[in-house]
């Protein structure tokens, strides 16, 4: 049986796992001053003070590198 959580990472394992740096996801969640949020609203949320990101939604905004293929 599929584990749900396993395709959800904080903002801090997504940055490990695709080896970029944790402002760049967070900014990702985000947007900032020159650029709007990267990730939609089922991609990526809040949790208290932890960024909820899908491992789809680092897929498609930042590649397949950081995991292996499903």
């Amino acid at each position: 049986m599929e584990n749900v959580l396993d395709k959800v990472l904080t903002a801090t394992e997504a940055a490990k796992l695709w080896d970029i740096a944790p402002i760049t996801v967070r900014q990702a969640c985000t947007g900032y001053s020159k650029a709007p949020a990267r990730f939609t609203s089922s991609e990526a949320r809040k949790s208290e003070n932890t960024w909820l990101i899908s491992v789809e939604g680092m897929k498609r905004v930042f590649g397949n590198r950081g995991i292996a293929n499903d």
